[in-house]
């Protein structure tokens, strides 16, 4: 019988998981097997699979490399935006640079004229993304799927079958379950875990080039966390916070932190590491499987969609789910669709889920972090 790690070392594996990926993308590449890079949860991995490529999340989560960046973007843009550029352009991400195709979607403005730049120094295909979701938006993304099949066919001399992409949907979808699975532990009161480790391990599978092992993984760690749970161990017990707004990760970290050093705990996100990303299965059995895949991804409540009620959906079934205390907002400065649309958010949750709320708005640097602690410490200590 196979031991399960402890749980530390299982946690810090997935936290060292983006790491270790820097050497393993090499070997990846070594054993030719292409390579495509992402940005955005809207890109269907599926498709990366079905055609027998591997498939990463470009860099974007750091700010070491924001003022290479301003030399080409203006400075009062999007730091995600920013970060990304400037990690390729400085050519200090190892994942951009053994991608043999970057795959960009125009979910805003800033990142569609940030492709543009890009494309002078690496292959980029650009998605065109609607922003709404009615039948006609339907129509335009599967058109984008099938128009980025025939791009992978003829760049990688491979042919997409119908079977290839269902059992990719297949995988894609038992790996959205185990996460989900997993992260429903986290329902019990006090919390087993504190929520950075939790998101260590759902930011760290991303990095996993083998996606048939995510699974297995993530019922490990379920399994020994209900384990020890049912032993005892567990969290005191805390304010429950979810998490909703911009993607987190790398720097932005720091907001879960702020949180849990001051006496909460983080039981869900909302965001695109979190619920986004496994709330919703791929219609298996659909007679269309292309159209099945266009229309789970078309279905993410991202911000830049209008209207925009599938983010309120999930919102809402998060905090219901997981008992929140409170809801946290993190938005990133010069986001322009999360930060107009966090005034609806407030009055989602605090007029019809009846929970507190609090909004933050960060950037890539840690000149906030003292600010941040205190008006959360302040957030936290109401509840």
């Amino acid at each position: 019988m196979e031991i399960i790690k402890e749980l530390p070392a299982v946690f810090e594996e997935f936290a060292e998981a983006r790491r270790n990926a820097f050497i393993n993308v090499k070997k990846v590449k070594d054993q030719g097997i292409p390579v495509i890079g992402s940005y955005c949860t809207y890109f269907p991995q599926e498709l990366a699979i079905a055609a027998g490529c591997a498939t990463v999340g470009l860099c974007s989560t750091s700010g070491e490399t924001i003022p290479v960046a301003e030399k080409d973007l203006p400075a009062n843009l999007c730091p995600l935006i920013k970060s990304s550029y400037g990690f390729a352009k400085a050519d200090k991400c190892p994942f951009f640079y053994f991608s043999d195709i970057v795959i960009g979607e125009n979910t805003c403005d800033g990142k569609k004229k940030m492709y543009e730049l890009m494309s002078d120094f690496k292959d980029v295909f650009v998605m065109d993304l609607p922003n709404s979701q009615s039948d006609k938006g339907l129509e335009l993304y599967k058109a984008e799927l099938l128009r980025l099949k025939a791009y992978i066919e003829e760049k990688f001399g491979v042919t997409i079958t119908d079977d290839d992409m269902r059992k990719a949907v297949r995988l894609e979808n038992e790996i959205r379950v185990a996460k989900k699975q997993l992260i429903d532990t986290m329902k019990n009161d006090p919390c087993p875990v504190s929520g950075l480790d939790m998101f260590h391990v759902l930011y760290g599978s991303g990095f996993k080039f083998d996606h048939s092992v995510i699974p297995g993984e993530m019922a490990d760690v379920k399994a020994k966390i209900e384990k020890e749970f049912a032993e005892g161990k567990k969290l005191d017990k805390r304010p429950r916070i979810v998490l909703t707004g911009c993607p987190i990760g790398g720097v932005t970290e720091k907001v879960i932190k702020a949180i849990e050093d001051n006496g909460g705990v983080v039981v869900a996100m909302e965001n695109c590491v979190g619920a986004k990303q496994y709330d919703r299965l791929v219609d298996e059995d659909a007679e269309d499987i292309w159209e099945a895949v266009a229309y789970r991804y078309l279905q993410i409540g991202c911000s830049v969609m209008t209207p925009n009620p599938n983010r309120y959906d999930l919102l809402g079934r998060t905090i219901d789910e997981y008992k929140a205390d409170g809801v946290l907002e993190m938005t990133l400065q010069a986001c322009h669709t999360y930060n107009v649309e966090h005034k609806s958010i407030e009055k989602f949750c605090t007029e019809e889920k009846k929970v507190p709320y609090f909004m933050v708005e960060t950037d890539y640097s840690t000149a906030d972090v003292a600010q941040l602690n205190t008006r959360i410490a302040a957030f936290i200590e109401m509840l």
